[in-house]
C-alpha cells in the first residue's frame, strides 16, 4: 500500500467537466464533429495531465514497496492494527449454545473478511498483520478449527490460483450477534461468483489504497459498500414500487438511483465495484466510488465508468493495455495501478 503520497486530491483522477459523445470515428471525445485544432490540442493536454498523474502514482507506489513491518504506524488504521496485534490473549465469547475462543486480531480478521466477502490471504497478512505471516497462520488455524472461516483456492490450476478467505455462515452470525461491526455495514459469507473470486479479492487491497489517501487528508472511513449491496438497495426500491402498483418507469428508476447517490449514464445506472463512505476533516460525510478495471473492459465500458465519475484502478499487469485503450479513444480518466 502506498505511503507518503499526498500529491493530488481524490477527485483529481478525472476531468469532471468532460462530457463525451460518440463520433463517426468511435472516439470518446468531440473529434470527428468538425472540432478545431484548438479542441484537439486541449484533448492532448488533458491526456498528458492524466498520464502525469498516473506517473506520479506509479512512481510513489514503487518507492513504497518496503516490507510492511518496516513502515511506521502513521495512519489511524496502522495504529489500530498495532494495538490489536499487541493483545495476544484469547477470551471466551458465548454465542447461544456455543463458545468461541478469540483474540482481538482474530475478531478483526473476521470483520475484514466479512465486509469484503473474499480476501486474499497475502493481503490480510500485509494489511491486518503488518506482514507477520506466522501470527496470521496461528490465527487462521484457530478460526478454521472453530468453523468461522474457510480457506479456498480461486482456480483449479495452481499456477493461476491464490489462497483466499471467506466467512462461514457461523462466522457471519457471530459478527452480527455480538455487534462487531456497525448495523449499517453489510457482512457476507461464502462465494457468490467463484469465477470472479480473484477480482473480488483485490477489492480489499483497493480499499486500503483509497483509505490511505482519505486518512492523509484527515478523514476517517465509516463503512464500505460492495456493488452487491448497492444493487440490492436499488432493486428493493423498484420491487417495493411495483408491489404498491406503481409503474417501474425509467424516470422512477433514475429517481431511486439519485436517492442512493448512484450515477446514471445514458439512462443506465452505473454501479462501482466498491464505495467508501467517510467523514472528512470538517466532519462532513463524503464518498468515493472505485472501479477495478480488467483487460476484458472494452472502450465503451471504460468510457461509461469514466462518465460515472468513478476512480479507475487496474492490476499492474493490466494497466498498460487499458491506458492504451484510454489514449486511443481519448477517454478522459486516469487509470491508476493497484
Amino acid at each position: 500500500m502506498s505511503r507518503g503520497f499526498d500529491g493530488f486530491e481524490i477527485d483529481d483522477f478525472r476531468d469532471s467537466q468532460w462530457q463525451s459523445e460518440p463520433s463517426s470515428r468511435g472516439r470518446e471525445s468531440s473529434r470527428g464533429r468538425g472540432s478545431s485544432s484548438q479542441t484537439e490540442a486541449s484533448v492532448r493536454i488533458k491526456l498528458a495531465r492524466l498520464r502525469e498523474t498516473e506517473h506520479q502514482s506509479d512512481h510513489l507506489d514503487w518507492q513504497s514497496r518496503e516490507p510492511p513491518e518496516a513502515k511506521p504506524p502513521s495512519l489511524y488504521r496502522d495504529t489500530r492494527q498495532a494495538d490489536v496485534l499487541a493483545q495476544r490473549e484469547r477470551t471466551e465469547i458465548l454465542d447461544r449454545d456455543r463458545s468461541y475462543s478469540l483474540r482481538p486480531s482474530e475478531i478483526h480478521t473476521l470483520t475484514e473478511v466479512g465486509k469484503f466477502r473474499v480476501v486474499a490471504v497475502g493481503d490480510i497478512a500485509n494489511h491486518a498483520y503488518a506482514g507477520d505471516r506466522s501470527r496470521l497462520d496461528s490465527d487462521l488455524r484457530n478460526l478454521i478449527h472453530q468453523r468461522l472461516v474457510e480457506r479456498r483456492q480461486t482456480n483449479v490450476l495452481k499456477t493461476k490460483s491464490q489462497q483466499v478467505l471467506t466467512l462461514t455462515k457461523q462466522g457471519k452470525r457471530l459478527i452480527r450477534r455480538h455487534g462487531f461491526v456497525l448495523d449499517d455495514q453489510a457482512i457476507y459469507s461464502g462465494f457468490v461468483k467463484p469465477k470472479e473470486a480473484d477480482h473480488d479479492a483485490a477489492l480489499y487491497r483497493l480499499y486500503h489504497k483509497a483509505a490511505d489517501h482519505i486518512e492523509r487528508k484527515g478523514g476517517k472511513v465509516l463503512r464500505v459498500q460492495l456493488d452487491y449491496e448497492l444493487k440490492e438497495k436499488l432493486y428493493r426500491k423498484l420491487g417495493q414500487a411495483q408491489t404498491q402498483g406503481e409503474d417501474q418507469t425509467q424516470r422512477k428508476k433514475e429517481a431511486f438511483a439519485h436517492e442512493l447517490q448512484m450515477p446514471v449514464v445514458h439512462g443506465k445506472v452505473s454501479f462501482p465495484d466498491l464505495r467508501v463512505e467517510y467523514a472528512t476533516q470538517e466532519m462532513e460525510i463524503a464518498r468515493v466510488d472505485l472501479e477495478l478495471a480488467t483487460t476484458h473492459y472494452h472502450a465503451g465500458h471504460l468510457a461509461e465508468k469514466a462518465r460515472a465519475g468513478f476512480q479507475i484502478y487496474a492490476r499492474s499487469e493490466d494497466v498498460a493495455a487499458l491506458r492504451r485503450v484510454r489514449d486511443d479513444r481519448e477517454i478522459m480518466t486516469a487509470i491508476l495501478s493497484l
